[in-house]
């Protein structure tokens, strides 16, 4: 593919950002001894690669606005175009030395999320996405979503609960009813690779709640483009906004849809 100027921006920062991470990722395995240690220091890790991508990006376009996990809203100067950054999506993972865990950024212009980049820095997989443009993997591969038909076809994914969240039961509820519909479920700990592996076919839909715009954005711009359908619970278009999404080809994100609403 032909990248835009703007998304040859955003890749730079992405892999900037992803070799910090990298190399912060390659200590995990000796603070694993400390209870303290590891948190801390992934702490370090995600806010420096928040850090790295933002100037990147406000060297690059010093008017754009940011809305980033960590450093929260900056407000730009031309009123239209915003960042949304993850610098870390998958704590949990890198926290653990799994390297499931990927730099997210979208780019927001008035209402429309029109250019984003995922990238895992381990796995050396770049998502790419542009309104319009399609979506591709590593400039070479056009992302499309599976075209399987059937639920007990389907792998699904989800982000499972989080301990301590309003969500939970309603969640497990929609878990227990999901699971037996489906071929599979599977969870990697990272909302954005989720929607991403959606949009290349590697798996066939994806629901959860209470999820961060910072997570959906990237993601929600890459499924549109590779073919793919996103709403919330009740059905209405999907939002990185409300928190909620139901996701997959037209077909699959339709029967995992009925399923979801029928749970209370």
């Amino acid at each position: 593919m032909a990248r835009s100027a703007l998304l040859n921006i955003m890749v730079t920062a992405a892999f900037k950002a992803g070799r910090s991470l990298t190399k912060d990722f390659g200590e995990i395995e000796n603070l694993q001894v400390s209870v303290k240690g590891p948190a801390d220091f992934v702490s370090k890790a995600d806010h420096n690669a928040e850090k790295i991508v933002h100037a990147e990006l406000s060297k690059a376009r010093p008017t754009y606005g940011f809305l980033m996990e960590e450093g929260g809203e900056i407000k730009g100067t031309d009123g239209q175009h915003r960042w949304i950054i993850d610098p870390l999506d998958g704590t949990t993972n890198f926290l653990h030395g799994i390297p499931m865990f990927a730099v997210a950024i979208a780019l927001q212009r008035g209402d429309e999320i029109v250019a984003s980049v995922i990238y895992n820095p381990v796995l050396e997989e770049l998502f790419v996405a542009e309104k319009g443009g399609g979506a591709w993997l590593d400039d070479k591969k056009r992302l499309r979503v599976g075209g399987r038909k059937h639920l007990a076809d389907a792998v699904i994914s989800t982000g499972i609960k989080v301990t301590g969240t309003a969500n939970d039961p309603l969640h497990l509820r929609q878990l227990g009813q999901i699971a037996p519909a489906v071929a599979g479920i599977r969870r990697t700990g990272s909302a954005s690779t989720d929607l991403a592996w959606l949009a290349a076919g590697r798996f066939d839909g994806f629901w959860e709640g209470r999820i961060q715009p910072w997570d959906i954005a990237p993601g929600w711009l890459m499924l549109r483009e590779a073919g793919g359908t996103m709403t919330d619970f009740s059905g209405k278009p999907g939002s990185i906004w409300n928190g909620e999404v139901v996701a997959g080809n037209e077909t699959i994100q339709g029967q995992l849809l009925k399923i979801i609403k029928g749970v209370k």
